[in-house]
């Protein structure tokens, strides 16, 4: 029998797009993938190192998983993933659990490290290493390096949505960031590479792409041209068998006039801006090594609204930042009263090893970011259900994807995968996959209900 393998993905979209192009190395190896890791042999977790709430819960599933050599046939737990390249041979020592740290140079030898592993041997673990001097500091000085990969993915599921990696790496300097340092700079995937994934996606039976990267609007400039992704999507939108097209991740101080005119009236791409403002106050903006404040945000948002007046408007606001005074936590209350988004994320500030602010000199107590988190949660929760109310008698698209006991829910164009909210159509058998055009009868906190025209 051959080898079978679970694949566990937690954090973001791109993680699942690093999982699959795991499973497609595997399964050409003859590695059996198989969905329950307690039917496997071996369990990859593709872990997420972003925050500390993020690293327990890789580190709880790495301990569950080991816990299934008890009972099942697993036989070995490999981390891999953010969290494994970040903390790799640190890691190593703090838990003997996992049978292998593998870093992101392992990936083209994932099957080799597997095998391994499986006879009883502990490959060495990564050092942590800046990935930002891997490549030239000159974005367009990266392009010469570019080589064009066949595609390489396996579908771990059989959802009718599913993210398509634009980039990896980013260039921003955030103060509390430390995804370059392990994700490395900022290199676009060449459009033929996006165009032929997109196309087999399709053929997979996907009808929404969810264009994913650190930083969507830094698309294409190390290839030249900083306006690629308005070119792209156009060209995307004419495979047939894909319905919507969506973007994540925009950065506030890159949107420019022509990319959301291209997101607004480009075929097939829903009206859906996830817009990174992190906080509104300028001054914490700076500290944070960011652009724009409440003034600069409002403009934006209402330049996309002049376009698209029911566009869906998501963002994420870091909460007890070092400094963060009490006028400038009001100010996010302020922004967040004007703005009328239709999802907000609320995230506690947390020290990350290696970023800047982690020497900050004037952290804010547990006590006090715990308080603010929790009260601009319940703000924020009020403000999507009445953003939510408002859509009632609004005629909306919904993507179905599940019809199970629970009834048959999906989302609207102006929601996005996971993180927002879920629209429930009150009279419809509809399949997974199906477009069905409705009306907005109600609402139930952040979620929509429809009934079909």
């Amino acid at each position: 029998m051959s080898t079978r393998v679970a694949i566990v993905t937690l954090g973001c979209a791109r993680n699942e797009v690093d999982s699959e192009e795991l499973a497609a190395q595997l399964s050409k190896d003859g590695i059996e993938l198989v969905t329950e890791p307690s039917d496997a042999d071996a369990v990859f977790v593709n872990t997420c190192g972003f925050i500390e709430a993020a690293k327990k819960d890789s580190i709880d599933t790495l301990l569950a998983a080991n816990d299934l050599k008890q009972n099942s046939n697993v036989k070995a737990v490999l981390a891999v993933g953010c969290m494994a390249e970040r903390y790799g041979n640190e890691l190593e020592k703090a838990l003997p659990e996992a049978d292998a740290i593998l870093g992101f140079d392992d990936y083209d030898h994932i099957t080799a490290k597997l095998n391994e592993v499986l006879s009883g041997n502990r490959p060495k673990a990564p050092v942590p290493q800046d990935r930002r001097l891997l490549l030239p500091i000159s974005p367009t000085a990266r392009s010469e390096q570019k080589i064009a990969q066949p595609l390489n993915r396996f579908r771990l599921d059989n959802k009718p949505t599913a993210p398509l990696k634009l980039a990896s790496g980013c260039d921003r300097r955030c103060t509390f960031c430390a995804i370059p340092r392990f994700r490395g700079s900022y290199l676009s995937r060449r459009p033929s590479e996006i165009l032929e994934e997109a196309a087999w996606l399709g053929q997979e039976g996907v009808k929404e792409l969810f264009l994913v990267s650190e930083n969507t609007t830094s698309y294409g400039k190390d290839l030249g041209d900083i306006t690629l992704l308005e070119t792209l999507l156009p060209e995307i939108s004419k495979i047939n068998s894909i319905d919507w097209i969506r973007l994540s991740y925009l950065q506030p101080a890159e949107m420019r006039p022509s990319l959301i005119e291209a997101i607004v009236k480009t075929e097939k791409v829903v009206p859906y801006f996830d817009l990174s403002f992190q906080h509104a106050h300028p001054e914490v903006l700076r500290r944070m090594k960011r652009f724009g404040g409440t003034k600069d945000f409002l403009t934006l948002i209402s330049n996309i609204r002049k376009l698209s007046p029911n566009a869906g408007i998501r963002s994420n606001f870091i909460v007890g930042f070092p400094g963060e005074t009490e006028k400038e936590f009001e100010e996010i209350k302020i922004f967040l009263e004007q703005a009328q988004l239709d999802a907000i994320g609320i995230f506690g500030y947390s020290v990350e090893d290696g970023t800047e602010a982690a020497g900050f000199k004037d952290a804010l107590s547990q006590e006090v970011v715990d308080q603010r988190v929790n009260e601009l949660n319940s703000i924020a929760e009020e403000l999507m259900s009445q953003k939510a109310h408002s859509r009632i008698n609004s005629e909306v698209e919904v993507l179905v994807e599940a019809n199970d006991e629970d009834g048959v829910t999906g989302r609207i164009r102006e929601q996005g995968p996971e993180v927002d909210g879920i629209t429930t159509i009150l009279d419809s058998f509809a399949s997974v996959g199906e477009l069905v055009k409705a009306v907005v009868v109600g609402s139930v906190g952040a979620d929509l209900e429809v009934k079909t025209k």
